[in-house]
């Protein structure tokens, strides 16, 4: 018989009533549920094979005692190898064995320091408890000599475990996050517990892996595996190539229109887009399936997913809007309420940019009377728990105790209802969603669907993690750039087998132009910086708006007029120079001690030519590289320097890149992605300079392409010449 996991279970609920719960919601006759145990704050069930996959649909996100409940599949998955959804159920677990190597390998590290690997901070101290963030019960911990706490990567946002230390018995772990942090206290927002915190124990918090992303998704891939005749089989036919995808105007029916006009109307205008927008507008509101917003560098990919969002809410659709990580989901929040909309985000509020966290779906529903309501309980609540635990003036009566807990654990139970339905209230009046692909979780969204689902930034996530959107949605829009950085992987052979292959990626090479709109007016950079990423990733179909087109450095307030500030792009080639790499030691990153300190000499520079700090990045692809930079430059103060990875997204006026391989071997490492590069290339928007050794980087066709590029464009310059102070 199959398992399946339902998470939580009322406190103290007996086998007959989660019995009750599984038939009478998933259709099932009694008689053939198996075994009923109680793990934690959970239930294994036992169900027919037949009847499993059918049965989590049915219940996942049903409502268990006026609270929805998540439900998934326990155990290992019985797919095969050659199946699509097998092969990335293993590549999963792949990952996370290599992300289990990693962390041990951070501690290795690290042994013998006083700091430990920095997961982890011990001999804690409790000092204030109250209630906030959405219900959630807000704790502040110090060292118990209120020393200053050590360095550590437990940070705002970060999930970690809570344990009491100074006991023999077992006690409970309490999982949170971060939602505070300074010199001296760490604050940690948990769920209330069901029985109160002792004032006097000793804690330590551990950083605790994302098991519930993983386990989310390998439910997922199970899930899409095993549909059938429902609208989630029906998506994967069309995903898998199976079925061509749908279009309204293509069948013979009327397309809803978007509104270009900008006169008055019940729909947004979509004047403000220029026509590579609107049509990629179009074609996605025609879409019955799937369709793909293919968003180069600068072309306003985000503007134009708002505006998707936009339109299908005036036609009255849900819409369930996602991305990979916490950054990405805010900037799409962000730029909805700009344009008037009232979103909600799910998701901690710990995790959510502050000046964002209002429209979480937590602080929404504190203000309603329900809440209200339910933190008076709370404190009550724990008020007799306190009670219970100290009596000062005489001996309480035979049972007495225990029936002040049982009350209290009793209120904390209408408060768990009365949250659950001031949540429900929020999300009921909710046009639009934003949340991370992973963090959809059905204790908050019940058995709710929308009828578009969009995912941002689609190329930064993996396959398995884009699937968990489909299972509420009924068509989705993928957007984003498949020729810019692939989904971070951690296991190489899971990266060679496929999981860095995107969803959106493999969806452009599957279902080929019909189904993708590219954006092709860019508004960021001058036309010289876009030319050779242009022609290499873009088949030259990119167009520098008139506004980018020619502007330059000294085009910029403040800044003088020189070589320098009205070059757009400069090569510096370093071959001959004796700027050899060399590895970090403790690492094993590469590093290039002369370019990085040519690199500096360019950037200081621009700053002595007029340009400010902020206006100035430095990218480069090694961790190593980027360390010493900023050792170089530490004395500027608002200069970033990072890698590739976290550049993505961004911009600057002028960048400063360097490539660092240099070897007699012509080995160029991981700059063999060369979709890395078209990121560090695309950063800039008036002034492009890269720094490397063509003697090795020829090696490779695409960097004897861009050297090829950059000679003809006048660009090329020798580091002699740079050594010689000419420009």
């Amino acid at each position: 018989m199959a398992v399946l996991h339902i998470d939580p279970v009322p406190f103290r609920c007996p086998p007959g009533e989660v019995l009750r719960f599984v038939a009478a919601r998933g259709g099932l006759d009694g008689k053939h549920v198996g075994k009923i145990a109680f793990v934690g704050r959970g239930a294994t069930v036992e169900v027919p094979d037949a009847k499993a996959a059918a049965l989590v649909a049915a219940l996942d996100g049903a409502t268990f005692r006026d609270k929805p409940v998540r439900v998934r599949f326990a155990g290992k998955a019985d797919f095969t190898d050659a199946d699509h959804f097998g092969r990335l159920s293993r590549l999963l677990d792949l990952e996370a064995k290599a992300e289990e190597e990693d962390a041990r390998r951070r501690a290795r590290a690290e042994e013998g320091s006083p700091l430990g690997d920095g997961a982890t901070l011990t001999g804690l101290a409790l000092r204030d408890a109250e209630f906030g963030l959405g219900g959630r019960l807000l704790l502040t911990f110090t060292r118990k000599t209120r020393d200053p706490l050590p360095p550590t990567r437990l940070q705002p946002g970060s999930p970690v475990v809570l344990t009491q230390t100074n006991v023999n018995r077992r006690v409970p772990a309490y999982r949170g996050v971060v939602y505070d942090r300074d010199a001296a206290s760490i604050g940690v927002a948990i769920d209330p517990p069901d029985d109160e915190l002792p004032d006097d124990a000793a804690w330590r918090l551990d950083l605790s892996p994302d098991e519930v992303s993983r386990l989310r998704q390998q439910d997922g891939l199970r899930r899409v595996a095993a549909a059938a005749g429902d609208r989630l089989a029906e998506l994967r036919a069309v995903l898998l190539g199976e079925t061509p995808p749908g279009f309204a105007d293509r069948e013979g029916e009327a397309p809803a229109e978007p509104d270009i006009s900008g006169s008055a109307g019940a729909s947004p205008s979509l004047g403000n887009l220029n026509p590579p927008q609107v049509a990629a507008v179009e074609l996605c509101l025609a879409a019955k399936d799937v369709a793909i917003v293919h968003g180069p560098p600068g072309t306003g990919k985000t503007t134009t997913v708002v505006e998707l969002i936009r339109q299908a809410m005036a036609r009255g659709e849900a819409v369930l809007a996602c991305a990979p990580s916490n950054h990405a989901v805010d900037n799409l929040l962000e730029k909805l309420l700009a344009a008037g909309e009232l979103p909600v985000r799910l998701g901690h509020p710990a995790r959510v940019a502050p000046d964002l966290r209002a429209r979480a779906v937590d602080l929404l529903a504190e203000k309603h009377p329900d809440a209200r309501q339910a933190r008076k309980l709370a404190k009550e609540a724990f008020a007799l728990f306190r009670r219970a635990d100290k009596w000062t003036k005489e001996k309480p009566q035979p049972g007495e105790k225990a029936a002040l807990r049982k009350e209290a654990r009793e209120m904390l139970g209408e408060v768990r209802r009365l949250e659950a339905l001031a949540v429900e209230r929020v999300l009921d009046e909710a046009r639009v969603v934003c949340a991370t692909l992973t963090g959809l979780d059905s204790q908050v969204l019940g058995r709710r669907r929308f009828a578009l689902a969009v995912l941002d930034e689609a190329c930064q996530a993996t396959e398995p993690a884009c699937w968990l959107p489909l299972l509420r949605a009924d068509r989705v829009v993928l957007a984003g750039d498949h020729c810019q950085l692939p989904p971070t992987v951690l296991s190489q052979e899971a990266a060679e087998q496929g999981l860095s292959v995107s969803l959106m990626e493999r969806l452009v090479a599957l279902l080929g132009p019909d189904c993708a709109r590219l954006l092709t007016v860019q508004h960021r950079m001058h036309a010289a910086i876009m030319g050779f990423s242009n022609a290499e990733f873009y088949g030259g179909e990119l167009v520098a708006h008139e506004s980018v087109a020619g502007h330059r450095l000294c085009d910029l307030p403040g800044v003088r007029a020189e070589p320098l500030t009205e070059t757009p792009v400069r090569f510096v080639d370093t071959a001959g120079a004796g700027y050899d790499e060399e590895l970090e030691e403790d690492t094993g990153s590469r590093r290039n001690v002369q370019e990085a300190g040519l690199a500096a000499r360019v950037v200081r520079q621009l700053l002595a030519a007029g340009l400010t700090a902020g206006q100035v990045g430095v990218i480069t692809p090694y961790r190593a590289q980027v360390r010493h930079l900023r050792e170089l430059l530490a004395d500027v103060d608002g200069l970033e320097v990072d890698s590739v990875d976290g550049f993505q997204g961004r911009e600057k006026e002028a960048v400063v890149v360097s490539l660092v391989r240099s070897n007699p071997e012509g080995g160029i490492g991981f700059l063999g992605d060369v979709r890395r590069t078209n990121v560090a290339l695309t950063r800039a928007r008036r002034s492009l300079t890269v720094i490397g050794d063509s003697a090795t980087l020829s090696n490779h066709p695409f960097y004897a392409r861009m050297l090829t590029h950059f000679e003809a464009t006048g660009a090329y310059r020798s580091v002699w010449e740079e050594a010689d102070g000419a420009g």
